[in-house]
């Protein structure tokens, strides 16, 4: 559960402005989000982190009906700006501090681990105003010192971070992935891949800050994950693949094995890109102890896509795979996917895997009696976890699984609530309007099931 998609109390407790508080619902979105518009708050629109699920409010009650399913690890976010709210103080937000502390003792007083991503697309707005973000070097060092700030206060209670949510994304999705905005001087692909660099220092200097300052804990990176497949044989689909490939892992590869994939250097060459990285060299060294990804669907990769159909359900638009159902959305549905990507980012990094998102998006129907037969998140997810298992058995390590997510809460892609990920219902529409009433699915109890098996040997109910 990320803070930006759950908390609200957007303005309460001290905490300042961040990049998602000012992406809306509807129209205006996704050139906000692409960083082609600047956004300014307005009251004609909608701004659905601002009230998430209230989760701010409601937490206890929240962590009390995950603990009643037996949840063993529970991931979270903090809010960069709830901690510094402009990003450059001195000293940090006492109220944050408290609140972050009361969470992470409730959560163990579950008997539940926490796995927390320090910025998870999540930039106070005063480092975006003031110092254009994550474009200024300067900005590493407010983050690190956000992140030894959290090591120091809450390494008690956490035993697994993740620097940055989905760092990858950050190419694609800019604004809400790092803040970042454009003006026609500037070459945007410069600006991505060197902010894309400053952030992934920023990786390597919490890492070394967490094993520094909480030596018990382990640190690892995130992507957003899933495997591209050529669309054919044809060997230029075949060389588009590996190349978007590539693209989308490099980050781990510094993260990982703590320098640049030697192709990287004939990429920036030819497009003609001076990223400033030779002083950072050593600092990259410190590398992370797990790696982390999202994995909702594989994408399929073709050298001319004006040739085919598109498949732009997400972010990332690639070419639509034939032989692949689709969500409400437009998401594929590849559970196959799954063990296919475990195989390759282990063959690659060789280090433990954590599999941090994974869900369906859907639309959920409350009956007449009041139940929600959601036997399609259940069908789901069950193909999803024979998939895992089956890479486990293909020897990849595996550290955990966890379900995005169990309660329902603010799409990061669209901004809508009917966009259900959760086995837990939230009473709240698209315009924010509802009760906030929590209301279990019926897949409640099959999770329930599988977390009491560790998800051996469960049938579809």
């Amino acid at each position: 559960m990320a803070a930006n998609q759950t908390e609200g109390a957007w303005d309460l407790g001290g905490r300042g402005l961040s990049n998602i508080d000012l992406i809306p619902h509807g129209p205006n979105r996704q050139e906000i989000k692409l960083g082609n518009k600047q956004s300014k708050l307005s009251d004609t629109e909608y701004y659905p982190s601002h009230t998430g699920i209230d989760f701010y409010h409601r937490y206890k009650e929240d962590i009390a009906l995950l603990a009643e399913m037996g949840l063993k690890v529970f991931r979270t976010s903090i809010s960069w700006s709830r901690i510094y709210p402009n990003g450059d103080e001195e000293t940090p937000n006492q109220a944050g501090i408290d609140y972050y502390t009361d969470l992470f003792k409730t959560c163990r007083a579950h008997n539940m681990e926490l796995l927390v991503t320090l910025a998870h697309f999540d930039i106070p707005m005063g480092i975006v105003e003031q110092y254009n973000g994550w474009k200024n070097r300067e900005t590493i060092n407010l983050y690190v010192k956000f992140a030894e700030t959290c090591f120091e206060y809450f390494g008690a209670y956490v035993n697994y971070w993740i620097p940055f949510n989905e760092i990858n994304v950050v190419l694609h999705s800019p604004f809400s992935g790092g803040g970042l905005t454009f003006d026609e001087t500037e070459n945007k692909e410069a600006v991505l891949y060197q902010a894309a660099h400053y952030m992934l220092v920023a990786s390597a200097r919490a890492v070394e800050s967490c094993h520094r300052i909480t030596p018990q804990a382990k640190i690892g990176c995130m992507i957003a994950g899933g495997s591209f497949y050529p669309y054919s044989c044809n060997p230029e689909d075949v060389w588009q693949s590996m190349n978007d490939e590539r693209t989308n892992t490099f980050f781990v590869d510094v993260q990982a094995k703590g320098k640049y994939p030697y192709y990287m250097d004939a990429f920036f060459k030819a497009k003609g890109l001076n990223i400033d990285i030779e002083s950072d060299k050593e600092i990259l060294k410190e590398t992370v102890d797990f790696v982390a990804f999202s994995y909702y669907a594989s994408r399929t990769s073709i050298a001319d896509i004006s040739r085919v159909e598109k498949n732009e359900g997400n972010i990332i638009v690639s070419a639509k795979n034939p032989y692949l159902k689709m969500s409400d959305w437009g998401w594929v549905i590849d559970p196959l996917g799954l063990r296919i990507t475990m195989n390759q980012i282990y063959e690659r990094f060789e280090k433990p895997l954590f599999v941090v998102e994974n869900g369906l998006g859907a639309k959920d129907v409350v009956e007449v009696d009041g139940t929600i037969q959601d036997d399609y998140r259940i069908d789901y997810m069950q193909q999803h976890f024979q998939a895992m298992y089956d890479g486990i058995k293909d020897g990849v390590p595996l550290l955990g699984y966890i379900s995005w997510g169990i309660i329902d809460l603010v799409s990061a892609s669209t901004g809508e609530m009917s966009k259900r990920y959760g086995m837990i219902y939230v009473d709240k529409d698209n315009a924010g309007n509802g009760t906030l009433e929590r209301k279990k699915k019926k897949s409640v109890d099959w999770y329930k099931q599988v977390i009491q098996r560790n998800g051996i040997e469960i049938q579809l109910i």
